[in-house]
C-alpha cells in the first residue's frame, strides 16, 4: 500500500467523484461472468492457505501458452514481477525507451539501478524504430521495454523484435518484454515466447488484469527459459502471492476466449469513431495498435473534465511527454459518445 507517496497512475476513483473512468485500461466488456461465478465459488476455500505453487493454474496456463510449466512465474499483478525481476537482477546499466510505463523506473529507482533513456521521437509517432539495435551493446545489462508500448499504444513489429532478441542475445543482454496488452490489440499479438530457446536471458511479462478486466484481483505472471532467474524472482516473493481467488480467476479466465474475441471486435469500432471525433475537435491523436489512445495539444483537459466527473490519465509525468498529453482508454460506445459530448461543449466553453 502507499500512505504518502504519490499515486503516478490511472484509476484512482477513491480520490475524486468518478461518472466515467477513461484512465484505466481494461477490457471495456468488464469482467466475464465466468470469471465473477469463480471467485464468488472461491469465497468457501477462503479459510484455508491459498496453493503457493500454483499447481493448477500453472498447469492450464502452460498448456495454453505451450510452454513449460517450469518457464512460468505468476505474480499478485503484473506490478509485483517488474519488481521482483529488476531486485533479482540489480543490473547496473538499463536500456529503457521513454515515454513508457512508469513502474519500470520505479522499480529501478527502489533498487538503485540508473538508467539510460532512449527517446522515442514524437514526430515518429513514439513508434520503437531499428534504430534501438544501435544502443544494445555488449555492457547494456537489461533492455527494458513494452509492446504496445503505454502509454503510446504502438506495437513493435515482430520482425523488429526477432532482431532485438537475436541482438540481445549475441550481447548477453537480458531483454526484458511486457506484454501485457497483446491480447486487446486488434489482432491479438502473438507472444515472442515461440521464439525463445532454453536459458534464453528474457523474460515476458502478461497480465490476466487487462484482458480480463480483473484489477481488483491481482493476477500477473511471467515466461522465462531460465531457471536461474526465475529461482532468483520465486526467493523474494512470499509464499502465497496469488490468493485462492486469484488462481480460481485465472482458471475461469482461460475458458473466456470468445469475451476476449468479442472485446477485440468492440475496440476495433470504438477506437475508429474515437480517433475520427477527437480529430473532428482539433485534438491530435497518435496512431495506437492497443485498446488506449495518446492525445497531445490540449492543456488543463485532465481537470476541466475531472470536473465534470470524467477521469482521463494526465501524461505530465511519462519521461518524454507533457501537460499537453493525455491517455484516454476505448471504452464502450455509449461511453466513449459522453466523452465526445462533454469534449464538444469543453470546446464551445459551455
Amino acid at each position: 500500500m502507499i500512505i504518502r507517496n504519490p499515486y503516478p497512475h490511472g484509476g484512482d476513483i477513491y480520490s475524486h467523484r468518478v461518472i466515467l473512468d477513461f484512465s484505466v485500461n481494461v477490457n471495456p466488456l468488464g469482467t466475464p461472468p465466468r470469471i465473477l461465478a469463480a471467485v464468488a465459488a472461491a469465497v468457501k476455500d477462503l479459510s484455508a492457505y491459498p496453493d503457493p505453487r500454483c499447481r493448477m493454474l500453472r498447469a492450464r496456463l502452460a498448456e495454453s501458452l505451450r510452454v513449460s510449466p517450469d518457464n512460468l512465474v505468476l505474480g499478485n499483478g503484473a506490478a509485483e514481477l517488474i519488481g521482483q525481476f529488476i531486485a533479482a537482477l540489480r543490473p547496473k546499466k538499463t536500456l529503457l525507451p521513454a515515454p513508457s510505463f512508469a513502474d519500470y523506473e520505479h522499480a529501478l529507482s527502489a533498487e538503485g539501478c540508473p538508467a539510460d533513456f532512449y527517446p522515442l521521437r514524437r514526430e515518429d509517432g513514439f513508434l520503437l524504430t531499428d534504430r534501438i539495435l544501435d544502443e544494445i551493446k555488449p555492457g547494456t545489462e537489461l533492455l527494458l521495454i513494452c509492446s504496445p508500448n503505454n502509454p503510446t499504444g504502438r506495437l513493435i513489429p515482430r520482425p523488429l523484435l526477432l532482431r532485438i532478441l537475436e541482438r540481445c542475445r549475441r550481447t548477453g543482454t537480458w531483454l526484458f518484454l511486457d506484454e501485457c496488452f497483446g491480447e486487446l490489440t486488434d489482432e491479438g499479438t502473438p507472444s515472442l515466447a515461440d521464439a525463445l530457446l532454453p536459458g534464453d536471458r528474457v523474460f515476458l511479462l502478461r497480465a490476466f488484469t487487462k484482458t480480463y478486466a480483473i484489477p481488483g484481483i491481482r493476477l500477473g505472471y511471467g515466461i522465462c527459459p531460465n531457471a536461474d532467474m526465475l529461482d532468483r524472482i520465486c526467493r523474494r516473493s512470499q509464499f502465497w502471492n496469488v490468493s485462492t481467488p486469484a488462481q480460481a480467476a485465472g482458471l475461469a479466465a482461460l475458458d473466456c476466449a470468445d469475451w476476449v474475441l468479442a472485446a477485440r471486435k468492440l475496440i476495433r469500432e470504438e477506437k475508429k469513431y474515437l480517433t475520427e471525433s477527437l480529430q473532428a475537435l482539433g485534438i491530435t491523436v497518435f496512431p495506437s495498435d492497443a485498446n488506449f489512445l495518446l492525445l497531445s495539444g490540449v492543456p488543463g483537459l485532465y481537470d476541466r473534465l475531472l470536473a465534470r466527473g470524467i477521469l482521463i490519465r494526465s501524461c505530465e509525468n511519462y519521461r518524454g511527454l507533457s501537460s499537453g498529453d493525455c491517455r484516454i482508454a476505448v471504452r464502450t460506445h455509449p461511453e466513449n459518445e459522453a466523452l465526445i459530448n462533454y469534449l464538444q461543449m469543453d470546446t464551445l466553453g459551455l
